[in-house]
């Protein structure tokens, strides 16, 4: 037996009765998202098979995973909660972005180490004034789609949020008051006379810093990983998406989707309730 999630935007019913066709099975039709449980097993080959034939997010969760057991969920910031990359962002006050941009790019697909490049890219901000990071937050930030959606029925099922990333705790910090979650972690940027010095305070956040925070966090609530659900969109999130009890790719690099338990391509961050049944 096999249950697969459907949801997303051109979700309809005549799309369901299609994969039905292909797949067997009964559907049960939730507010935003469809159940449909299929008499034999399905494996990944197949899935994504019907990815490619339908417009919207198909998943199937991992035998060990139990969503009513979920008690934490642990986020990325920058173009998964958020809708830029704060770095590149910054960048662009100093002329470099373009520059800063693509080493960012090369960082969140794997293709370069995390800390090594967060370094290079952190050096090109050096002598930018503080108030350039207000700005970026007041003019270029927005949350992505489902974001306030997804942290209200959060709240209400008693599961705590935390953002944890690899950018700046000035941006995790600030969200965290306006939308009052429960945990925030990233790097620090070192300022001196109210300038950015072109170097982070202390060590990196990377995804092995990123796992470890989620096993703090485990720690600290008294539950296992497996009751956490991890979500990003770079590989710099890989290590704690396979830690987590659901690993999920948000509209993420080619590698971290291969490798996710679940992706989102065709929904906002509300998909994420879908797969929990919320």
């Amino acid at each position: 037996m096999s249950q697969l999630i459907l949801q997303g935007s051109a979700l309809t019913q005549q799309l369901v009765a299609a994969i039905c066709e292909q797949v067997g099975g009964v559907s049960k039709l939730k507010e935003k998202y469809v159940q449909l449980k299929v008499g034999r097993a399905i494996d990944l080959a197949e899935i994504t098979r019907l990815r490619e034939m339908f417009p919207i997010d198909i998943n199937m969760l991992p035998d060990k995973f139990s969503p009513e057991a979920v008690k934490l969920v642990v986020c990325d910031m920058d173009s998964t909660l958020i809708n830029i990359e704060c770095i590149d962002e910054i960048a662009d006050f100093a002329g470099k972005k373009r520059e800063v941009s693509s080493i960012t790019e090369a960082a969140m697909s794997g293709e370069l180490d995390f800390a090594e490049s967060l370094t290079q890219r952190v050096a090109l901000l050096k002598g930018l004034d503080v108030s350039v990071l207000e700005r970026v937050f007041d003019e270029r930030l927005s949350l992505n789609p489902g974001a306030e959606l997804l942290l209200d029925h959060l709240k209400s099922s008693d599961i705590r949020f935390a953002l944890v990333s690899g950018g700046f705790s000035f941006f995790t910090q600030k969200l965290k008051n306006q939308l009052d979650f429960a945990f925030c972690y990233a790097n620090e940027l070192e300022i001196v006379d109210q300038k950015l010095t072109g170097k982070v305070v202390g060590g990196i956040v990377d995804a092995t810093v990123k796992a470890d925070y989620l096993q703090s966090l485990c720690d600290e609530l008294g539950i296992e990983p497996g009751c956490a659900v991890a979500i990003g969109d770079g590989a710099n999130d890989l290590k704690m998406m396979a830690l987590a009890g659901l690993g999920v790719a948000y509209h993420a690099k080619p590698k971290v989707q291969m490798r996710a338990n679940c992706t989102l391509n065709h929904s906002g961050l509300e998909g994420l309730l879908g797969l929990l049944d919320i």
